[in-house]
């Protein structure tokens, strides 16, 4: 059995789904190396996350972040407003959605399906650079 663990920076990103998928492989190389195994990615932030969904149509990640934003609007009237009034809501869709991804491996690539990619999830409207720990678990070819 092989670990292998990075901490990667993803870019700040505008509110909004935004694909990453390219970004998280790229910067694990050692994936190549697992038979059969699993790799987790793990978001360190509460106003952000994560999501598997569909990345041809960029219709899908529009109409998924406008429906939270209706879950979760700014206009509700919440208690916790000092860091500004995107930063509540950003914590309700988190709670909503997922901080924590867990993927398959098989032959040194990730069993995702056809039309499916990993995305991170901005919702604040600037919320900087955003750190994630990838950890990949596996028995090597």
């Amino acid at each position: 059995m092989s670990w292998f663990q990075r901490e990667i920076r993803l870019p700040s990103f505008p509110r909004g789904c935004h694909l990453v998928t390219r970004s998280i492989v790229e910067a694990m190389p050692e994936l190549r190396e697992i038979r059969v195994g699993l790799m987790n990615v793990f978001l360190q932030h509460t106003s952000a996350s994560l999501t598997i969904n569909e990345n041809a149509d960029p219709d899908v990640p529009v109409d998924l972040a406008r429906m939270l934003d209706t879950l979760a609007s700014e206009d509700f009237p919440y208690y916790h407003t000092i860091e500004g009034p995107d930063d509540m809501p950003a914590h309700v869709k988190t709670s909503l959605t997922d901080s924590s991804l867990t993927i398959p491996i098989r032959d040194g690539r990730l069993c995702l399906g056809t039309w499916q990619g990993i995305f991170l999830w901005e919702h604040r409207k600037h919320g900087g650079a955003r750190r994630v720990v990838v950890t990949v678990n596996g028995e090597a070819k």
